[in-house]
């Protein structure tokens, strides 16, 4: 979760990983770096959460493997189906640090909620096998659960797709992949909605913050310096179907303003929740009948227009 990264080593780190790209110029050094800058930014804790009692006998663990994927790479999977067999369908997409048994309690919460789930870990966390993550292979993990999500919930009325920090980054880079390629083919976009929580806009927003508070050099230009953008604010415009917004307003490590500007910058139909007392983890538990009702209002809200064929092209 992007909270511990900002709380135990980027608060100290990432600021001074920018100023160390800043002071190094050699492609070797500014290699090195930029691993390092993956390496701090994902913290990728081994093992399993202090705090996982293990899955239900319900749930269905199962590894992915495309053949885009090197030998030896696999994406590992949840499906915890819903009690009833027609419910709408979760693709849960979590943030950093923490493997799916770390997230197992949200999981749980979505689906109590009446939604079947599908969790991924991304390569490199959990019992996903791969390099260490990167800001195009998350993306790329992304991309290849979608594809077994839509074979799992085959209604696109019944699809939802749900972001938790740096999560709803990539979330919102899905959304905007699949609006994208439903405009070229002139279809609906086949997802009912995304629900993003406890997100930012940018990266480099996020960590200039953090540089901010912790730097005697205010002007350092550490957005500049990243080479893991995670640029929501500018896709966010293009996902193309309805939106929820999720943050905590006592959120210490991501501030609400950045759910606030991602959901000004987003087209309707569109809803903000902002949670009182809310924290980067707890908004979800805290919202309780407010944040489930929420949810049952994007399924319900209308879905983004089919794109029309172009009536300017020639006629045959």
């Amino acid at each position: 979760m992007f909270s511990t990264l900002m709380s135990r080593l980027g608060r100290r780190w990432l600021p001074l990983l920018c100023m160390a790209l800043l002071i190094v110029g050699l492609p070797v050094g500014c290699g090195v770096l930029k691993y390092k800058e993956r390496e701090l930014l994902f913290r990728i804790e081994p093992g399993t959460a202090s705090w996982y009692r293990g899955l239900p006998q319900d749930v269905q663990e199962f590894d992915i493997k495309p053949a885009s994927f090197k030998g030896g790479q696999n994406l590992h999977a949840w499906w915890w189906p819903a009690a009833r067999r027609d419910a709408p369908s979760i693709l849960y997409l979590h943030g950093v640090r923490w493997n799916l048994t770390g997230q197992a309690f949200r999981i749980e919460q979505l689906r109590a909620m009446g939604y079947s789930v599908l969790a991924i870990d991304y390569r490199g966390f959990g019992q996903s096998k791969g390099d260490l993550p990167s800001e195009a292979s998350v993306y790329e993990d992304a991309r290849v659960a979608w594809e077994r999500f839509t074979a799992m919930q085959p209604d696109a009325n019944k699809r939802l797709i749900y972001g938790h920090s740096l999560g709803g980054a990539v979330a919102i880079d899905l959304a905007a992949d699949l609006a994208a390629q439903a405009k070229k083919d002139h279809v609906a976009v086949p997802v009912r909605g995304l629900v993003i929580e406890s997100t930012f806009t940018t990266l480099g927003d996020a960590v200039a913050q953090v540089a901010d508070e912790n730097l005697p050099v205010k002007s350092l230009p550490v957005r500049w310096l990243l080479s893991q953008k995670f640029d929501s604010i500018d896709k966010i415009t293009d996902i193309d179907m309805p939106l929820l917004v999720v943050h905590g307003l006592a959120d210490a490590f991501m501030p609400s303003r950045f759910s606030q500007q991602l959901f000004n910058a987003a087209n309707e139909p569109k809803r903000l929740l902002l949670i009182p007392g809310g924290t980067h983890n707890n908004s979800m538990s805290l919202g309780g009948s407010q944040y489930r009702q929420a949810i049952e209002h994007l399924m319900k809200a209308k879905p983004a227009q089919v794109a029309a064929v172009n009536r300017s092209s020639p006629q045959t």
